[in-house]
């Protein structure tokens, strides 16, 4: 009985390790938590450390926005991350980024996932070239996402042209646009101009990509948030669905 019962607690053992390691799958960590390896420092000097296994970024008077960027670049990925920022503070998470001599003198630019808790959290801002691709303004069903003073969990899933976000689990952004189909991940601090906003931080931690076998972990399609196309003259396979024909190819007559 004894040797049925060890049996039995090894096979229990083995198949709840074999369900956790299925469940990381793929996933690698983009930060080690204890320091910043595979990152660098762009366009500002805002300050960032690491503490408590945190990438804390601090506002700083008389710099312009500052981001922490990863080393290698990213096309197709699923990206999770968890924050939290202070009142006051706004920042982002650049996905598909770049900074080149020739835009700009190396200014960062390209999506930004928006963290700015005077507005609202979880649209999708093109940095430093076309701003708003999707405000959250109309989208009311979106703005409540956001937890003030607490941890926040983000999950963006860029695939193709499509590039949709998460926030604590509710969508939040959905849009079609091939201005930047790979680039670099990176964390940012804006610029202030208010002594009283200098030292106020955002905080992140457990950050986390997938880049392979990204079916397995895609999300449904999205129904409760509109979708924005920014490629023009085509219809995305969404709006077909909801019944949008192309009147015109953009080309000829």
């Amino acid at each position: 009985m004894k040797r049925v019962l060890f049996t039995l607690l090894a096979a229990v053992a083995l198949c709840c390790l074999t369900g956790c390691l299925c469940g990381n799958a793929g996933w690698e960590n983009l930060f080690n938590g204890t320091d910043l390896q595979g990152w660098t420092k762009l366009n500002g000097n805002a300050e960032y450390r690491v503490e408590n296994g945190e990438i804390v970024g601090v506002s700083t008077l008389n710099t312009p926005n500052t981001f922490l960027a990863t080393e290698q670049e990213y096309g197709d990925f699923i990206l999770e991350l968890e924050y939290k920022v202070d009142e006051g503070v706004n920042s982002g998470v650049q996905i598909r980024s770049h900074s080149t001599p020739e835009y700009k003198n190396g200014t960062v630019y390209g999506y930004q996932c928006e963290i700015d808790p005077a507005a609202y959290c979880g649209g999708i801002y093109d940095e430093a070239r076309s701003g708003w691709l999707y405000s959250l303004n109309d989208v009311p069903q979106a703005q409540t996402a956001f937890k003030r003073g607490e941890w926040n969990k983000m999950r963006v899933e860029a695939v193709g042209e499509s590039v949709r976000v998460w926030l604590n689990g509710k969508p939040t952004a959905d849009i079609v646009c091939d201005k930047d189909m790979s680039g670099f991940i990176a964390l940012q601090v804006h610029s202030i101009s208010n002594e009283e906003l200098a030292g106020r931080t955002i905080r992140w931690r457990d950050i986390r990509i997938k880049t392979k076998n990204l079916e397995q972990e895609l999300s449904p399609a999205i129904e409760t948030i509109p979708q924005r196309n920014h490629i023009p003259n085509t219809i995305s396979s969404r709006e077909a669905a909801e019944g949008w024909a192309l009147l015109w190819n953009g080309e000829d007559m």
